[in-house]
Protein backbone atom coordinates (compact mmCIF):
# COMPACT_ATOMS: atom_id res chain seq x y z
CA UNK A 1 0.00 0.00 0.00
CA UNK A 2 2.63 2.18 0.78
CA UNK A 3 6.31 2.15 -1.22
CA UNK A 4 9.50 4.16 -1.60
CA UNK A 5 12.51 4.61 -2.91
CA UNK A 6 15.51 6.54 -2.57
CA UNK A 7 13.22 9.23 -1.35
CA UNK A 8 15.30 12.74 -1.23
CA UNK A 9 14.47 16.45 -0.51
CA UNK A 10 16.86 18.97 -0.83
CA UNK A 11 16.15 22.82 0.78
CA UNK A 12 18.67 24.54 -1.08
CA UNK A 13 22.37 22.87 0.64
CA UNK A 14 20.29 21.02 3.26
CA UNK A 15 18.97 17.54 2.93
CA UNK A 16 16.24 16.75 4.85
CA UNK A 17 15.85 13.42 3.35
CA UNK A 18 18.64 11.18 2.09
CA UNK A 19 17.55 8.17 0.19
CA UNK A 20 14.49 6.59 2.72
CA UNK A 21 12.89 3.46 1.08
CA UNK A 22 9.99 2.36 2.55
CA UNK A 23 7.72 -0.82 1.80
CA UNK A 24 4.40 -0.64 4.01
CA UNK A 25 1.65 -3.69 3.23
CA UNK A 26 -2.16 -3.35 3.28
CA UNK A 27 -3.53 -3.03 7.19
CA UNK A 28 -0.22 -2.94 8.82
CA UNK A 29 0.97 0.22 11.08
CA UNK A 30 4.41 1.51 10.28
CA UNK A 31 5.88 3.43 13.12
CA UNK A 32 8.50 6.21 11.75
CA UNK A 33 10.64 7.24 14.69
CA UNK A 34 13.26 9.82 15.23
CA UNK A 35 14.49 12.72 16.54
CA UNK A 36 13.73 16.22 15.46
CA UNK A 37 14.77 17.70 12.03
CA UNK A 38 15.31 13.98 10.99
CA UNK A 39 12.72 14.34 7.86
CA UNK A 40 9.77 12.39 9.58
CA UNK A 41 7.37 15.49 8.41
CA UNK A 42 9.13 15.86 5.36
CA UNK A 43 8.45 12.52 4.52
CA UNK A 44 4.80 12.22 5.46
CA UNK A 45 4.38 15.51 3.13
CA UNK A 46 5.96 14.24 -0.13
CA UNK A 47 3.57 10.34 0.38
CA UNK A 48 0.71 12.72 1.06
CA UNK A 49 1.46 14.95 -2.15
CA UNK A 50 2.44 18.31 -0.29
CA UNK A 51 5.89 18.28 -0.99
CA UNK A 52 7.41 17.08 -4.40
CA UNK A 53 10.70 14.96 -3.89
CA UNK A 54 14.03 16.32 -5.42
CA UNK A 55 14.93 12.49 -6.28
CA UNK A 56 13.63 8.91 -6.04
CA UNK A 57 9.90 7.42 -5.87
CA UNK A 58 7.08 6.95 -3.90
CA UNK A 59 3.60 5.75 -4.12
CA UNK A 60 0.30 4.85 -1.99
CA UNK A 61 -2.42 2.84 -2.75
CA UNK A 62 -0.55 1.50 -6.49
CA UNK A 63 -0.50 5.60 -7.43
CA UNK A 64 2.79 7.90 -8.02
CA UNK A 65 3.03 10.69 -5.39
CA UNK A 66 3.94 12.76 -8.41
CA UNK A 67 2.21 11.77 -11.42
CA UNK A 68 -0.84 10.34 -10.11
CA UNK A 69 -1.13 12.89 -6.92
CA UNK A 70 -5.11 13.55 -7.36
CA UNK A 71 -5.45 10.11 -7.15
CA UNK A 72 -3.08 9.26 -4.36
CA UNK A 73 -5.46 12.28 -2.49
CA UNK A 74 -8.76 10.21 -3.17
CA UNK A 75 -7.17 7.38 -1.40
CA UNK A 76 -5.17 8.67 1.76
CA UNK A 77 -6.52 10.47 5.22
CA UNK A 78 -4.41 12.85 6.72
CA UNK A 79 -4.25 14.06 10.27
CA UNK A 80 -0.78 16.66 11.31
CA UNK A 81 0.43 17.51 14.41
CA UNK A 82 -2.40 20.25 15.07
CA UNK A 83 -5.88 19.20 15.35
CA UNK A 84 -7.75 21.22 11.91
CA UNK A 85 -10.99 21.94 13.15
CA UNK A 86 -13.23 24.88 13.20
CA UNK A 87 -14.00 25.64 16.86
CA UNK A 88 -16.89 27.76 16.14
CA UNK A 89 -18.51 24.76 14.24
CA UNK A 90 -19.95 21.50 16.25
CA UNK A 91 -18.15 18.50 15.72
CA UNK A 92 -21.29 17.38 13.74
CA UNK A 93 -20.91 20.40 11.23
CA UNK A 94 -17.19 20.05 10.82
CA UNK A 95 -17.52 16.38 9.43
CA UNK A 96 -20.31 17.19 7.27
CA UNK A 97 -17.83 20.01 6.05
CA UNK A 98 -15.43 18.14 5.48
CA UNK A 99 -17.41 15.41 3.95
CA UNK A 100 -18.39 18.51 1.39
CA UNK A 101 -15.35 18.81 0.33
CA UNK A 102 -14.31 15.71 -0.14
CA UNK A 103 -17.38 15.65 -2.62
CA UNK A 104 -19.28 13.77 -0.88
CA UNK A 105 -23.24 15.02 -0.79
CA UNK A 106 -25.13 16.72 1.51
CA UNK A 107 -27.24 13.16 2.78
CA UNK A 108 -24.16 11.49 2.26
CA UNK A 109 -22.08 13.83 4.21
CA UNK A 110 -24.55 13.77 7.12
CA UNK A 111 -24.57 9.57 6.99
CA UNK A 112 -21.09 9.55 7.01
CA UNK A 113 -20.54 12.15 10.05
CA UNK A 114 -23.29 10.56 12.02
CA UNK A 115 -21.51 6.82 11.56
CA UNK A 116 -18.02 8.83 12.41
CA UNK A 117 -19.48 10.66 15.86
CA UNK A 118 -20.98 7.70 16.99
CA UNK A 119 -17.62 5.55 16.35
CA UNK A 120 -15.38 7.92 17.63
CA UNK A 121 -17.52 8.53 21.03
CA UNK A 122 -18.26 12.34 20.00
CA UNK A 123 -21.45 13.21 21.28
CA UNK A 124 -21.02 16.98 22.54
CA UNK A 125 -23.50 19.09 20.71
CA UNK A 126 -21.49 22.38 21.42
CA UNK A 127 -18.60 24.13 19.33
CA UNK A 128 -15.38 22.13 18.62
CA UNK A 129 -13.87 25.10 20.90
CA UNK A 130 -15.40 23.25 24.15
CA UNK A 131 -13.98 20.21 23.31
CA UNK A 132 -10.74 19.15 25.50
CA UNK A 133 -8.01 18.58 23.68
CA UNK A 134 -8.42 14.57 23.53
CA UNK A 135 -11.91 14.99 21.97
CA UNK A 136 -10.59 17.63 19.50
CA UNK A 137 -7.62 14.94 18.19
CA UNK A 138 -10.66 12.59 17.96
CA UNK A 139 -12.64 14.47 15.99
CA UNK A 140 -9.28 15.46 13.65
CA UNK A 141 -8.59 11.27 13.16
CA UNK A 142 -12.72 11.62 12.17
CA UNK A 143 -11.88 14.18 9.54
CA UNK A 144 -9.27 12.15 8.17
CA UNK A 145 -11.30 9.40 7.95
CA UNK A 146 -14.40 11.13 6.56
CA UNK A 147 -13.86 8.87 3.18
CA UNK A 148 -13.20 6.17 4.42
CA UNK A 149 -10.24 5.91 2.70
CA UNK A 150 -7.19 2.89 3.06
CA UNK A 151 -4.28 4.42 3.94
CA UNK A 152 -3.96 6.71 7.11
CA UNK A 153 -1.18 9.04 7.76
CA UNK A 154 -0.62 10.03 11.36
CA UNK A 155 1.66 12.45 12.00
CA UNK A 156 2.39 13.10 15.63
CA UNK A 157 -1.36 12.50 16.44
CA UNK A 158 -1.05 12.00 20.60
CA UNK A 159 1.38 15.23 21.28
CA UNK A 160 0.73 17.07 23.90
CA UNK A 161 -2.04 14.67 25.25
CA UNK A 162 -2.68 13.08 28.81
CA UNK A 163 -2.09 9.37 28.89
CA UNK A 164 -6.07 8.96 28.85
CA UNK A 165 -6.40 10.76 25.84
CA UNK A 166 -3.71 9.43 24.49
CA UNK A 167 -5.31 5.88 25.37
CA UNK A 168 -7.96 6.69 24.07
CA UNK A 169 -6.47 7.88 20.57
CA UNK A 170 -4.68 4.32 20.60
CA UNK A 171 -7.71 2.34 20.99
CA UNK A 172 -9.39 3.82 17.99
CA UNK A 173 -6.76 3.70 15.85
CA UNK A 174 -6.52 -0.18 16.43
CA UNK A 175 -9.91 -0.30 15.53
CA UNK A 176 -9.19 1.38 12.37
CA UNK A 177 -6.47 -1.12 11.56
CA UNK A 178 -8.61 -4.30 12.37
CA UNK A 179 -11.18 -2.92 9.62
CA UNK A 180 -7.97 -2.76 7.13
CA UNK A 181 -6.75 0.65 7.03
CA UNK A 182 -3.20 0.52 6.49
CA UNK A 183 -1.40 3.25 9.03
CA UNK A 184 1.70 5.50 8.51
CA UNK A 185 2.45 6.66 11.81
CA UNK A 186 4.95 9.49 13.17
CA UNK A 187 5.79 9.68 16.88
CA UNK A 188 7.78 10.45 19.01
CA UNK A 189 6.40 9.07 22.14
CA UNK A 190 8.52 5.51 22.14
CA UNK A 191 5.59 3.70 24.09
CA UNK A 192 3.14 4.58 21.24
CA UNK A 193 5.18 3.17 18.54
CA UNK A 194 5.44 -0.45 20.66
CA UNK A 195 1.89 -0.57 21.20
CA UNK A 196 0.80 0.67 17.75
CA UNK A 197 3.39 -0.34 15.07
CA UNK A 198 3.59 -4.00 13.30
CA UNK A 199 7.21 -2.16 12.41
CA UNK A 200 9.13 0.37 13.24
CA UNK A 201 11.69 2.27 10.78
CA UNK A 202 14.27 4.72 12.98
CA UNK A 203 15.03 7.53 11.03
CA UNK A 204 18.23 9.68 12.03
CA UNK A 205 19.73 12.76 9.24
CA UNK A 206 17.10 12.04 6.86
CA UNK A 207 18.18 8.01 6.34
CA UNK A 208 16.65 4.82 7.79
CA UNK A 209 18.86 3.18 10.08
CA UNK A 210 16.97 0.62 11.45
CA UNK A 211 13.88 -1.66 10.49
CA UNK A 212 12.32 -4.23 11.99
CA UNK A 213 9.26 -5.14 14.39
CA UNK A 214 9.66 -3.10 17.88
CA UNK A 215 10.52 -7.31 19.38
CA UNK A 216 13.37 -7.28 16.52
CA UNK A 217 14.93 -4.01 17.35
CA UNK A 218 14.80 -4.63 20.98
CA UNK A 219 16.70 -7.74 20.43
CA UNK A 220 19.63 -6.26 18.31
CA UNK A 221 20.71 -4.49 21.69
CA UNK A 222 21.82 -8.17 23.54
CA UNK A 223 19.04 -9.67 25.36
CA UNK A 224 17.26 -8.41 29.08
CA UNK A 225 19.10 -5.74 31.05
CA UNK A 226 19.28 -6.01 34.69
CA UNK A 227 18.53 -2.63 36.72
CA UNK A 228 19.17 -2.29 40.44
CA UNK A 229 18.61 0.73 42.38
CA UNK A 230 21.04 0.61 45.35
CA UNK A 231 20.12 2.43 48.92
CA UNK A 232 23.52 4.04 49.55
CA UNK A 233 25.44 6.01 46.37
CA UNK A 234 28.32 5.92 47.67
CA UNK A 235 28.35 2.29 47.32
CA UNK A 236 27.23 3.13 43.34
CA UNK A 237 30.34 1.55 42.10
CA UNK A 238 30.95 -1.09 44.11
CA UNK A 239 27.32 -2.54 42.87
CA UNK A 240 28.62 -2.04 39.23
CA UNK A 241 31.49 -3.96 39.66
CA UNK A 242 29.65 -7.03 41.28
CA UNK A 243 26.83 -6.04 38.34
CA UNK A 244 29.68 -6.47 35.31
CA UNK A 245 30.57 -10.22 36.90
CA UNK A 246 27.24 -10.97 34.91
CA UNK A 247 26.90 -8.70 32.22
CA UNK A 248 26.99 -9.48 28.58
CA UNK A 249 28.38 -5.59 27.82
CA UNK A 250 28.91 -2.05 29.33
CA UNK A 251 27.22 -1.62 33.11
CA UNK A 252 25.54 1.69 33.29
CA UNK A 253 25.22 3.67 35.79
CA UNK A 254 23.57 7.63 37.00
CA UNK A 255 24.91 8.88 40.30
CA UNK A 256 21.34 10.73 40.25
CA UNK A 257 19.49 7.89 40.68
CA UNK A 258 21.64 5.45 42.31
CA UNK A 259 20.18 3.07 39.92
CA UNK A 260 23.15 0.04 37.89
CA UNK A 261 21.49 -0.94 34.46
CA UNK A 262 23.80 -3.99 32.52
CA UNK A 263 22.99 -6.63 29.81
CA UNK A 264 22.13 -10.20 30.84
CA UNK A 265 22.63 -12.41 27.89
CA UNK A 266 21.25 -15.66 27.73
CA UNK A 267 20.41 -18.49 24.94
CA UNK A 268 16.85 -17.05 23.35
CA UNK A 269 13.87 -18.25 25.17
CA UNK A 270 16.59 -19.13 28.43
CA UNK A 271 14.07 -17.63 30.79
CA UNK A 272 15.60 -19.69 34.05
CA UNK A 273 19.07 -19.05 32.72
CA UNK A 274 18.57 -15.24 33.44
CA UNK A 275 16.58 -15.34 36.56
CA UNK A 276 19.42 -17.63 37.97
CA UNK A 277 22.12 -14.62 36.83
CA UNK A 278 19.56 -12.23 39.13
CA UNK A 279 19.86 -15.04 41.75
CA UNK A 280 23.55 -14.88 42.14
CA UNK A 281 23.76 -10.75 41.28
CA UNK A 282 21.48 -10.49 44.71
CA UNK A 283 23.29 -13.22 46.55
CA UNK A 284 26.77 -11.06 45.96
CA UNK A 285 25.65 -7.66 46.52
CA UNK A 286 24.10 -9.33 50.01
CA UNK A 287 27.71 -10.90 50.99
CA UNK A 288 29.13 -7.64 49.82
CA UNK A 289 26.69 -5.84 52.32
CA UNK A 290 24.95 -3.81 49.25
CA UNK A 291 21.94 -3.16 50.43
CA UNK A 292 19.47 -2.78 47.46
CA UNK A 293 16.18 -0.65 47.31
CA UNK A 294 14.78 -1.86 43.94
CA UNK A 295 15.75 -4.54 41.21
CA UNK A 296 14.12 -5.53 38.19
CA UNK A 297 15.19 -8.08 35.32
CA UNK A 298 13.68 -6.60 31.82
CA UNK A 299 13.54 -6.34 28.41
CA UNK A 300 15.02 -3.42 26.45
CA UNK A 301 13.04 -0.76 25.77
CA UNK A 302 12.53 0.74 22.72
CA UNK A 303 13.68 4.27 24.16
CA UNK A 304 17.20 2.57 25.04
CA UNK A 305 17.12 1.30 20.75
CA UNK A 306 15.84 4.90 19.67
CA UNK A 307 18.79 6.50 21.98
CA UNK A 308 21.61 3.99 21.04
CA UNK A 309 20.42 4.49 17.17
CA UNK A 310 20.06 8.26 17.39
CA UNK A 311 22.66 8.94 20.12
CA UNK A 312 21.47 12.32 21.76
CA UNK A 313 18.07 12.67 19.65
CA UNK A 314 16.01 11.05 22.86
CA UNK A 315 16.80 14.48 24.71
CA UNK A 316 15.12 16.52 22.32
CA UNK A 317 11.89 13.76 21.74
CA UNK A 318 11.93 14.73 25.61
CA UNK A 319 12.59 18.41 25.28
CA UNK A 320 9.58 18.24 22.56
CA UNK A 321 6.78 16.15 24.85
CA UNK A 322 7.74 19.00 27.28
CA UNK A 323 6.22 21.98 24.98
CA UNK A 324 9.69 23.45 24.17
CA UNK A 325 10.37 25.33 20.91
CA UNK A 326 12.62 23.58 18.88
CA UNK A 327 13.83 23.60 14.88
CA UNK A 328 12.55 21.12 12.31
CA UNK A 329 12.77 20.72 8.88
CA UNK A 330 10.18 23.25 8.13
CA UNK A 331 11.18 26.14 10.82
CA UNK A 332 10.92 26.32 13.93
CA UNK A 333 7.52 25.13 15.76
Amino acid sequence: MLVARGLRKTYGKHTALQGIDLDVGRGAVCGLLGPNGAGKTTAVRILTTLLRPTAGRASVAGYDVVTQASQVRRSIGLVGQHAAVDELLTGRQNLELFGRLHHLGAARARARAAELLERFGLDHDGPAGEYSGGMRRRLDLAAGMIVDPPVLFLDEPTTGLDPRSRAEIWDRVRELVSDGTTVLLTTQYLEEADRLADRVCVVDRGRVVAEGTPGELKAELGGDRLDLVVLDGERLAEAAAIAAGAASGPVETDPHTRRVSAPVAGPKGAGGVRVRVLTEVLAALADAGVEVEDVALRRPTLDEVFLTLTGGGAADAARERAGSPERTEEGVR
